[in-house]
C-alpha cells in the first residue's frame, strides 16, 4: 500500500487531481493532512509536568569475578 500525502497548504483542488489521477491504482491511496500543528512542539522537551528527562547508565557494572550487580 502507498500513501500520498497532500499538505493541507495546497488544499481541496490538488487533492481532488491527485484522487482522480490514481483512482485506477488499488495500491495508493491519496490522504490529506489536516492537522493544525505540531503535537511534539507543546510538550517541548520538559516533558508532561514540567521536569526535565533524565538519561542514566542502563548498563550493569561488572564485578571481577563475572557477577553482574
Amino acid at each position: 500500500m502507498i500513501y500520498s500525502v497532500v499538505p493541507s497548504e495546497l488544499g481541496d483542488e490538488a487533492f481532488q487531481r491527485l484522487v482522480d489521477h490514481y483512482r485506477d491504482n488499488p495500491n495508493i491511496t491519496v490522504i490529506q493532512d489536516r492537522r493544525h500543528s505540531e503535537r511534539r512542539a507543546t510538550k517541548g522537551a520538559t516533558g508532561d509536568h514540567g521536569e526535565k528527562r533524565e538519561t542514566r547508565e542502563r548498563r550493569r557494572r561488572k564485578l571481577p569475578g563475572g557477577q553482574a550487580v
